[in-house]
């Protein structure tokens, strides 16, 4: 039997049990890296489209990450106005156009001058809202029967402003020809103009109580200026 002195044996001891923690330790270790690895950022976001046709994300995404009910790219706060869309993507937010149901048509009294006849076409706000008028009104004379007489009205130049209108207010839009007696054009006596407001389809009727209009021949041209403010020039 061979001796081994007490500090020999005293310092394999040490060894031994410095070697079973070194490997205790590194299992622990390996095991604490595996448990807190991060996520890959692949399939933990709901697309930024909402479309339904992309891939859905992965069973470890779905139940470690909970994907957002929002989808990627979007505001953090709410917008201030009203953004809801009707069919085809158009914005339903209020709109401040004044529309035909809202209005009442008028024409003013005939202000002629250097063989020209002019009249003011008038819209009346009658809603129970602020609205705005911008740009050109149209126009057609039209007889008892309905039907239009003469070419749709020309435009003269001029730079379009927005009109507000109040309830009750108004804006008025310049019809003018050249007067048939001096211009030799062919003419014809309206039962009505019909005014359209700008950017609307439907028209209010007015009964036209001007008299002759050139319908066509030499200077049969009618022309309408942009909205201002107010019922008359």
């Amino acid at each position: 039997m061979v001796y081994t002195p007490r500090s020999a044996r005293r310092g394999a001891l040490f060894a031994g049990s410095v070697a079973v923690l070194g490997l205790l330790t590194a299992c622990g270790t390996g095991q604490t890296v595996h448990s807190s690895s991060p996520m890959t950022s692949s399939g933990t976001a709901a697309p930024a489209t909402g479309d339904s046709s992309a891939p859905a994300p992965s069973d470890t995404a779905t139940t470690s990450s909970p994907v957002s009910s929002a989808p990627t790219g979007a505001p953090s706060t709410a917008p201030t106005r009203a953004t809801a869309t009707s069919g085809g993507g158009t914005t339903a937010a209020a709109s401040t156009r004044c529309h035909t149901s809202e209005l009442r048509a008028s024409v003013g009294r005939n202000d002629p001058g250097a063989g020209q006849e002019n009249f003011p076409v008038v819209l009346t706000n009658t809603s129970g809202r602020t609205c705005t008028v911008r740009g050109f009104p149209g126009a057609a004379f039209v007889n008892a029967s309905g039907g239009q007489l003469g070419p749709n009205p020309g435009r003269e130049s001029g730079s379009s402003t927005t009109v507000t209108l109040k309830p009750g207010q108004s804006a008025w839009a310049g019809l003018t020809f050249s007067n048939p007696g001096v211009s030799g054009a062919k003419t014809a006596r309206p039962a009505a103009l019909l005014i359209t407001p700008p950017d609307e389809r439907d028209h209010l009727k007015v009964t036209w109580t001007g008299g002759e209009v050139p319908v066509s021949g030499n200077s049969s041209a009618v022309f309408l200026t942009v909205f201002s403010p107010g019922t008359a020039p």
